[in-house]
C-alpha cells in the first residue's frame, strides 16, 4: 500500500496542532511562526529544491539529520549560516516530520541566554 504523499497541507495540520503556532508568511512565502518566531517556511531561494520545507533547528541537530539521512535532509550554501535544515517533503516519513516540527517548536520557544538566538554570522537575515 503506497504511503500518503506529504505536502504543505500535511505540514499545516501538524504545525497548527502545536501550541501557539500561527500561519503566516515570510518573504511572501507561506510559513508557520510561534509568537513571531519562524518555525517552518516554504523556501523561495533558488538553491532550494521544489517541494522542500525549511525548518528552524539547532545547528548541532541539523548536523545529525544531515549525517543520518542526507536523502531526506539537505542544505545549500545559502542556508549554511541560518539555524534551519531543508527537508524533501516527498521523502520524509510522517512520524519523522512530526518529530522534526516538535523539535523546531522546542528550539524556537527555548529561552536563550540574553534573549538572543545564536547565529553564525553578524548579519542575521533570512533570505527565503
Amino acid at each position: 500500500m503506497p504511503r500518503k504523499k506529504i505536502d504543505f497541507d500535511t505540514v499545516r495540520k501538524i504545525a497548527l496542532g502545536l501550541s501557539d503556532v500561527e500561519e503566516s508568511t515570510t518573504y511572501r512565502s507561506p510559513s508557520f511562526k510561534v509568537r513571531g518566531k519562524l518555525l517552518a517556511v516554504i523556501p523561495i531561494h533558488r538553491s532550494a529544491e521544489p517541494d522542500s520545507l525549511a525548518v528552524s533547528i539547532d545547528f548541532d541537530q541539523r548536523a545529525e539529520f544531515l549525517a543520518e539521512a542526507p536523502d531526506v535532509y539537505y542544505l545549500t550554501d545559502h542556508y549554511v549560516n541560518y539555524p534551519v535544515v531543508l527537508v524533501r517533503l516527498s521523502l520524509i516519513h510522517l512520524d519523522a516530520l512530526k518529530d522534526l516540527l516538535g523539535m523546531a517548536w522546542r528550539f524556537v520557544t527555548a529561552k536563550k541566554p540574553g534573549g538572543k538566538r545564536t547565529v553564525r554570522k553578524e548579519s542575521y537575515r533570512f533570505g527565503y
